[in-house]
């Protein structure tokens, strides 16, 4: 489900760069969350990231780390979105004993 959340964020703009806390924030996810799914998907290809070049003394923050999905990261990743919002066919509850 977070991953799926995280990867919702990164498709809203393909050609955008998102860092860390900015998808936590429009994910709904604590950082604690975000870092090891974005680490896991660049791990596997489907994103790629890069530092921002500031002077973090002039911009009187850390410099950011930017991720976006790859080009065969958002094949997969839009592959594997679709089937987790696939119903599943087939299925067909069974009713417990006893209830009518």
């Amino acid at each position: 489900m977070a991953t799926r959340l995280v990867l919702d964020v990164l498709f809203s703009d393909l050609s955008a760069d998102w860092y860390g806390s900015q998808i936590g924030q429009l994910a709904g996810l604590p950082s604690g969350t975000i870092h090891p799914i974005l680490a896991r998907l660049e791990r596997v290809g489907w994103l790629e990231s890069r530092w921002e070049d500031i002077d973090p003394s002039a911009a009187g923050r850390p410099a950011r780390r930017y991720y976006r999905l790859t080009e065969s990261g958002a094949t997969q990743a839009g592959r594997a979105l679709a089937s987790s919002r696939r119903p599943q066919l087939g299925f067909v509850p069974i009713p417990k004993e006893g209830l009518s």
